[in-house]
């Protein structure tokens, strides 16, 4: 069904409205990146994966794929792209990982707090549930808007490759003292506040 919900604030998960997305980032740009109905299925499976794993928004109380819907901030969400194996940045172990999706994550300020903890909560959901989807890799990053991104997308790169090397979405890089199955879950809400359209700002 098309058409926005919660009176006129939410764009419809059936509708590509591009006007209420963020521009596809350095990340993305030179990746197929996903419009039309190849972004709404992948996202609409977003929002499942998103709800089995609680990646929740704590500041606005819903679900982190609503974001994309949100009509108060159109240039915030996920954007995502097929990445081309012959890119230079493309993954090396393309002979395991023959299809690769990357997605990016462009979030509502340059200093939003949650951006480490909600990308890295995508990551284990994508990952952690690749049965539910045609991809074999998810590659996460956060948008270079964001003033800690270097340092978040330095951590979100070895966490992928130390799921690459074992296969666990939890596992952590060597050396690392952080517990790799709770400490940088995205945060979680009784079933009782989700969805909540008048979330603070």
């Amino acid at each position: 069904m098309f058409g926005r919900d919660d009176n006129g604030l939410f764009d419809s998960y059936d509708e590509f409205a591009v006007e209420t997305l963020p521009h596809p980032g350095e990340f993305l740009t030179s990746h197929n990146v996903l419009t039309d109905d190849d972004h709404i299925a992948f996202h609409r499976l977003t929002r499942e994966l998103f709800e089995e794993r609680t990646v929740y928004d704590m500041t606005f109380d819903y679900n982190l794929a609503r974001l994309n819907l949100d009509t108060r901030h159109t240039t915030a969400g996920y954007r995502y792209a097929v990445e081309r194996a012959d890119a230079a940045d493309a993954i090396a172990e393309r002979d395991r990982f023959d299809s690769v999706l990357r997605a990016e994550f462009t979030p509502t300020t340059p200093f939003c707090p949650q951006t480490h903890t909600l990308t890295i909560g995508s990551f284990r959901a994508w990952n952690g549930l690749s049965d539910r989807h045609e991809y074999d890799l998810v590659r996460v990053r956060a948008a270079s808007m964001h003033n800690q991104s270097e340092a978040i997308n330095e951590r979100l790169a070895e966490l992928e490759a130390a799921f690459v090397e074992t296969g666990d979405v939890t596992a952590v890089p060597e050396g690392d003292t952080v517990s790799g199955s709770d400490s940088m879950r995205a945060t979680q809400n009784d079933g009782a506040s989700r969805g909540s359209p008048n979330a603070p700002f």
